[in-house]
């Protein structure tokens, strides 16, 4: 008993060197959305060149989730993380000298990769852990996404406001340090290591349909959707995803195991992902835009961007204040009852949305609201994942349910974007997204929050599956790895529209 209390402090210190490394990849991607509207100027492109600054960072973290957590498994998932925050420094370091838009694209995409940090430090924790200590710390890592992201707004435009803007990767450069250095110091090891060989077609393959499918949906409206070059992406997407499932269902060891994935609960919780992705979207877009559209529009507020990043941080932190009602909901009845406990609060949220956007206050509540719903749902979700398979395919599982989400958030970024381009008002020769845009946003969100609650009714009873004392092969790709990602498009995407 004497022993409790040291390990109890020794548990908390790698959950929150751990969560630290979240916060930090959710702020290096949160760090250039002020910036956006200004990159063509600053870095002397197009407009349509520099958005590459964000579809490079979503590219690379897609490749990098399911990559390095297989890595990371066969060669030691702490050694693999510090290799990721060190990609995230030099990514940083490059962008932070940069004077054009090549060595800017180059820093992003290496930060991106460095998104192999989420799902690294979470299996991490599952290995060195106590099971019972596990779920809570879950939580708190994937809230920790929903503050670095909702703190790296009014942070970043602070400095782009005061500060050249190269210092937003010098501040990048350093928190990467400090995480590492930490994790030196805190962090142990596991010595559970996968066997065989890295499956480098799988990987290839995978890479490929996903590159194939997000440039087409990230790029689709600026291309033209009806557009040779779209179209041929969405085509070669699906013929990479078939080639891709026929070579993982004959690879003696799968980057990932779709016969898994084919299971009831592993597949519903992946639809319900996807559902809840599309529904993380829509308040990054809708509520920094109309707080930032001018008034005369008869709607929008007229702040700035730091007003705007300021509004969004709460939400955050009531992201990390729901970890521990996450936790306890899911360890007495179940992750099920977590998912379908946040789908109603996320649905709630956006229908309140749809009528209840008429100054700052009410929209920092609606996405407060909206946030913890969020935190509840995403820190079920790797439980889900983890109780409905074996211990040597949970990282395979949960790589794939990663992914799912990240195209939910994309897909939805795609049809948002439809939304808020065809619905819209002219004032004063400038045509602007309508009101009316924003509201159709928020009740699709809603809609999507309610087709994830019946989803999620509908999953098994849940039955955590029972570990073999025998098994030491232990994938490991956990299930919030998407959010950072998630929260680039999506924050992304809205502020190139404000």
């Amino acid at each position: 008993m004497g022993d409790a209390g040291p390990h109890d402090k020794k548990n908390s210190a790698i959950v929150a060197v751990l969560a630290l490394g979240g916060i930090v990849v959710a702020l290096m991607q949160t760090l250039i959305i002020p910036i956006i509207p200004e990159l063509p100027d600053l870095v002397g492109a197009s407009a349509g060149d520099t958005a590459w600054a964000i579809t490079a960072t979503l590219l690379a973290a897609a490749v990098a989730t399911p990559v390095m957590g297989r890595l990371g498994d066969m060669y030691g998932k702490r050694r693999l993380l510090l290799v990721s925050l060190v990609i995230l420094v030099v990514g940083s370091l490059i962008a932070a000298f940069a004077s054009s838009l090549a060595p800017l694209v180059i820093g992003r995409a290496l930060q991106g990769f460095a998104s192999g940090v989420i799902p690294l430090g979470m299996s991490l924790m599952r290995d060195i852990m106590a099971p019972e200590k596990l779920a809570g710390g879950v939580a708190v890592i994937s809230a920790s996404l929903g503050v670095g992201g909702a703190l790296g707004m009014p942070l970043a435009a602070f400095i782009a406001q005061y500060a050249d803007w190269h210092m937003l990767f010098w501040v990048s450069a350093g928190l990467g340090v400090l995480s590492f250095v930490l994790t030196v110091i805190v962090v142990p090891e596991s010595h559970l290591r996968a066997s065989g060989s890295f499956d480098y077609p799988g990987a290839a393959a995978l890479s490929a349909t996903l590159v194939s499918l997000l440039l087409a949906i990230s790029k689709g409206a600026d291309w033209g959707w009806g557009s040779g070059l779209t179209v041929g992406l969405f085509v070669a997407a699906a013929v990479l995803a078939v080639a891709w499932v026929l070579w993982e269902l004959r690879a003696p060891r799968p980057l990932v195991d779709v016969r898994v994935a084919a299971g009831k609960q592993v597949l519903m919780t992946n639809i319900a992902s996807v559902v809840f992705g599309f529904a993380m979207f829509a308040q990054s877009l809708v509520v920094p835009q109309i707080i930032e559209i001018p008034e005369f529009t008869g709607y929008g507020l007229g702040q700035s961007i730091l007003v705007a990043g300021l509004a969004m941080a709460p939400g955050g932190l009531l992201m990390m204040a729901m970890a521990p009602v996450s936790s306890r909901i899911t360890m007495s009845v179940g992750p099920k009852y977590t998912l379908m406990t946040g789908a109603v609060v996320v649905g709630l949220g956006y229908l309140m949305g749809v009528f209840w956007m008429n100054s700052v206050w009410q929209l920092v509540v609606l996405s407060g609201i909206i946030s913890a719903g969020i935190g509840l749902a995403y820190a079920a979700m790797p439980a889900l994942i983890m109780g409905a398979v074996p211990p040597e395919e949970t990282g395979a599982a949960n790589s794939f349910n990663t992914l799912m989400r990240s195209l939910g958030t994309s897909f939805a970024s795609a049809v948002a974007g439809v939304i808020v381009a065809s619905v819209t008002m002219e004032i004063g020769g400038a045509v602007l997204p309508s009101n009316t845009a924003f509201q159709i946003v928020m009740g699709a969100a809603a809609g999507a929050s309610l087709v994830a609650l019946v989803i999620a009714a509908l999953l098994p009873k849940y039955r955590p599956a029972q570990g073999d004392e025998k098994v030491v092969e232990v994938e490991s790709v956990e299930g919030a790895a998407g959010i950072a990602g998630e929260a680039d498009d999506a924050a992304g995407f809205a502020a190139s529209r404000a």
